[in-house]
């Protein structure tokens, strides 16, 4: 996503040995100190809560080769929504990006928190500095987007997701950044030029931004420009 909490960047890597054998991953160490670079592991949302009673665990996700897993507490996210932008297209290989908002502290990862990469596709650096994106460093499947408050996570890495349960609790409200789209998604669901809520709607029949009839009127018209 384009804006400061999910457009995630900067990685780095600790230097200790990753869990799958590989060689250390070193920081590359900017103006902080290589002992500041070190404390993301004692920070939401890296550090890890040993106990179940502590963690109440509501759904599990994990990478495409296992090395980096973890847990969430949280029933559902707080929010969910598809993200258009080229940013977005390109780090995922994909026609768009879904994403789910947790706070920091949802999270609980149980395997691979020395597997992960960190990326800042503004900067194209990879130091861990927020926002940035991370990545298990392994199989280098997308893990999340870490901004400075929140994160977003990628549903499709959760175990159930393909069930009921799963499709009802992290279904999408929005689309952000439509106009950057390299594919019609005519599902009725909102439909925004920039990021939801702060920018114009976008007629998903049309294509072309809609008149700025103000927040309070624009939830009552939908994605197709007819007044609900």
């Amino acid at each position: 996503m384009s804006d400061a909490e999910s457009e995630t960047g900067k990685g780095g890597q600790n230097a200790d040995t990753s869990s799958n054998g590989n060689q250390p991953h070193q920081y590359q160490a900017g103006s902080s100190t290589d002992r500041e670079e070190d404390q993301w592991k004692h920070r939401a949302p890296y550090c890890i809560h040993d106990k179940d009673e502590d963690f109440p665990v509501k759904w599990k996700g994990k990478c495409h080769c296992g090395a980096v897993q973890y847990q969430l507490s949280r029933d559902k996210p707080l929010a969910s929504k598809y993200c258009h932008c080229t940013t977005c297209q390109r780090m995922h290989g994909a026609p768009f990006q879904w994403a789910a908002i947790f706070h920091k502290e949802d999270i609980n990862f149980t395997k691979g928190i020395h597997d992960l990469g960190w990326y800042d596709p503004t900067a194209k650096s990879t130091t861990h500095h927020l926002p940035c994106k991370v990545q298990c460093a392994y199989c280098r499947t997308p893990i999340m987007d870490e901004g400075r408050n929140m994160i977003l996570l990628f549903p499709t890495l959760i175990e159930g997701i393909n069930t009921d349960e799963g499709r009802e609790a992290f279904k999408a409200q929005c689309h952000m950044f439509y106009t950057q789209r390299v594919v019609d998604v005519r599902d009725g669901l909102p439909k925004f030029k920039g990021l939801s809520d702060k920018s114009p709607l976008v007629n998903e029949e049309t294509g072309e931004e809609m008149p700025d009839c103000g927040p309070n009127k624009r939830q009552k018209t939908d994605a197709r420009g007819s007044r609900a």
